[in-house]
C-alpha cells in the first residue's frame, strides 16, 4: 500500500484512487483496504476488511474479503440536549484506528452508514464532518428504516440462505426498533419496522431507570419512571410484551400504533428465521455482557416463542453487526459509446446511489407502472426523503419504437420527481445500447430541465453506488467506478458477470 493516498480521480480517461502513479484499468489484481462504520441511535462500531479484487476484462470481481479488525461496541453517546455527543464519538473511532493498527492513510474505500435516529439533519451533518476529510473514499448510507431492513437481511445472511426457492424471515432487534424481512430465492419480497427494541428502557447498575423511550413508557405504565427503580421483574413482563408484539407483527395483526412501516402480510410456511441485531448477541449466546437494558429478556422471550409454533431457527452470520459488514468495494467498468450528456460540465458525478425498479421491457410499457415502480424503489430505499443524486438502472428488453421509448422515459421523469425536484441530474444506467437515445428522446422532447446522463453498456446491482467520470474524448465513452456494499456468505456464490 502506498502512503500518499488520494480520493479516487479520473485524469486522461483512466481512473486513479490511490497515488497519482497507480491506475485501476491496468492492474489485473487489486487490494484494498476496506472500513465499515455503522453509528445507530443505540450502538456504533466499525470494521476493517482486506477487500482482493481480480479484472475480469473491463471490469472486476471480488475474489476474497478478509475481516482484519472489529472495533468493541460502544454505546453511542448523547448530549443534553439528547443529540448524539459527536466529541465522545470521535474519541471512541480515533481510539479504534489505534487499536486496529490501521492509519487513516491507508484506508482505500469504505461505508459510512447512519441508522435510527443519527439520520436525523443535525446529528447527520455533525457526524459527516467527523469523516469529511475522507469525503472521497466512503460512500455515505442514511439508512432510514425500509434500507435498513433490508441491509440487516443481506448482512444477516437471510437473503443468501433463501436461495433455491426457501422462504427465511430475519427478525432484526435493534436498540428502538425491529425490522422484519421476509426472504425469498435470493430476494427481500416484504418488510416491515416496528416499535419494539432493547433500549426503549435502561436502568443504572442500582436498578434505576435512566432512560425511558416513548414506547418503552407505554409498555411499562405509569407506575415507572425516569429515577424510579425497575425490578428484574418488570424487565421481564416488559420483554413478554415486545415478544409478543413482533409475532403480532409476524402474523399480521399488529396495532398501527406500533408499526413504522405498512403491516406485514401473515407469515407463513417459513424455512427458517434468523435473528440479527444487538438482540442476537444473547439469542444465540455470544454474550452475557449487561447493559442495563432488556437485550437478555427479550432474547430468552423471542426463543420461547419460537419453539413453542416449532420454527427453525438458522445460524446468523455478524448479529449486531449486520449493517457493517456491507463495507464498499471497487469494481470498473467503461460505458458504451452511445451515451448522452447534457450539459457536458455536469461530469463528473461521484457517490450516486443505484434503484433497479422491476420493470418488464418486453410488453407494453405504461407510463403509469413505470413511475409507479421507480417511485417504489425510491421509497424502498428511503431514497425519495433524501438529498442525493439516484440513478436508474434498467435492463434493457424489445424493441426501441419511438412509442415505447416515450412512454418509458416519461414514467422515469415522473417517478424520479423526488430527486429531480431537489436539483439533481436525471441519470439513466443500461446494459443494452441505448443510453443516447433515452438521453436524447428526454432532450428533445422536453421531459425535464435538468441536467441529463444517459449511459449504456453497465449493468448494476443492488446496493451499488456510482462514480461517472468525465468522458474519454478517444472514445466518446466514460469510465465508471461501481462501489459494491458485499455481504458475507455472498461471495460464495458463482460471480454474476457484469455487462462492458
Amino acid at each position: 500500500m502506498t502512503e500518499d493516498r488520494e480520493s479516487n480521480q479520473v485524469v486522461g480517461g483512466r481512473i486513479f484512487f490511490s497515488g497519482a502513479d497507480r491506475s485501476l484499468v491496468e492492474e489485473d489484481e487489486i487490494r484494498l483496504i476496506s472500513i465499515g462504520v455503522d453509528i445507530g441511535s443505540s450502538t456504533a462500531h466499525l470494521m476493517f476488511s482486506r477487500i482482493t479484487l481480480e479484472r475480469l476484462d473491463t471490469r472486476y470481481i471480488v475474489s476474497n474479503r478478509e475481516v482484519i479488525y472489529a472495533s468493541d461496541i460502544f454505546l453511542t453517546p448523547y448530549a443534553d440536549n439528547h443529540d448524539i455527543d459527536t466529541e465522545k464519538l470521535s474519541d471512541f473511532i480515533d481510539s479504534e484506528y489505534a487499536k486496529s493498527g490501521v492509519k487513516r492513510e491507508d484506508v482505500d474505500t469504505g461505508a459510512l452508514i447512519l441508522t435510527g435516529v443519527a439520520v436525523r439533519r443535525r446529528n447527520a451533518r455533525a457526524i459527516g464532518e467527523l469523516f469529511a476529510g475522507e469525503a472521497g473514499k466512503f460512500v455515505s448510507v442514511s439508512a432510514g428504516d425500509s434500507l435498513e431492513t433490508v441491509m440487516a437481511a443481506h448482512g444477516s445472511g437471510a437473503v443468501e440462505a433463501s436461495r433455491g426457492g426457501k422462504r427465511i424471515l430475519n427478525i432484526d432487534v435493534g436498540g428502538g426498533t425491529t425490522k422484519l424481512a421476509v426472504c425469498e430465492d435470493g430476494e427481500v419480497r416484504d418488510l416491515t419496522a416496528i416499535e419494539a427494541g432493547a433500549r426503549l428502557v435502561a436502568t443504572d447498575a442500582a436498578g434505576t431507570i435512566t432512560r425511558l423511550e416513548q414506547f418503552g413508557a407505554l409498555a411499562l405504565g405509569d407506575d415507572f419512571q425516569v429515577g424510579q427503580f425497575l425490578p428484574e421483574s418488570g424487565k421481564r413482563e416488559m420483554a413478554d410484551l415486545l415478544a409478543d408484539r413482533i409475532f403480532h407483527a409476524i402474523d399480521g395483526t399488529l396495532e398501527t400504533c406500533y408499526r413504522r412501516l405498512e403491516q406485514l402480510t401473515p407469515v407463513s410456511d417459513l424455512d427458517g428465521i434468523i435473528v440479527s441485531g444487538g438482540v442476537s448477541e444473547y439469542f444465540y449466546e455470544h454474550s452475557n455482557s449487561e447493559f442495563g437494558d432488556i437485550g437478555p429478556a427479550l432474547a430468552a422471550a423471542l426463543r420461547q416463542r419460537i419453539e413453542r409454533q416449532g420454527l427453525k431457527v438458522l445460524p446468523h452470520r455478524d448479529g449486531i453487526r449486520a449493517t457493517v459488514v456491507g463495507a464498499s468495494q471497487y469494481t470498473v467498468q467503461v460505458s458504451g459509446s452511445t451515451v448522452f450528456l447534457d450539459p457536458i460540465t455536469v461530469l463528473p458525478l461521484k457517490n450516486t446511489a443505484t434503484i433497479r425498479p422491476q420493470l418488464d421491457l418486453q410488453e407494453e410499457i405504461s407510463i403509469e407502472e413505470v413511475a409507479k415502480a421507480v417511485a417504489l424503489q425510491l421509497a424502498f430505499y428511503n431514497l425519495d426523503m433524501t438529498d442525493q443524486p439516484v440513478a436508474v438502472a434498467l435492463k434493457w428488453q424489445g424493441s426501441a419504437s419511438y412509442h415505447r421509448l416515450d412512454a418509458l422515459t416519461r414514467g422515469l421523469v415522473q417517478g424520479m420527481l423526488p430527486v429531480l425536484e431537489k436539483g439533481h441530474p436525471l441519470t439513466i444506467v443500461t446494459d443494452g445500447d441505448f443510453g443516447g437515445l433515452l438521453g436524447m428522446h428526454c432532450r428533445e422532447n422536453g421531459l425535464t430541465a435538468n441536467a441529463i446522463v444517459s449511459i449504456d453498456g453497465i449493468e448494476l446491482e443492488a446496493f451499488d453506488f456510482i462514480d461517472i467520470g468525465e468522458i474519454i474524448n478517444a472514445t466518446g465513452s466514460v469510465p465508471v467506478v461501481i462501489k459494491s456494499l458485499i455481504f458475507p456468505g455472498e461471495l460464495n456464490a458463482e460471480p454474476k458477470e457484469r455487462a462492458a
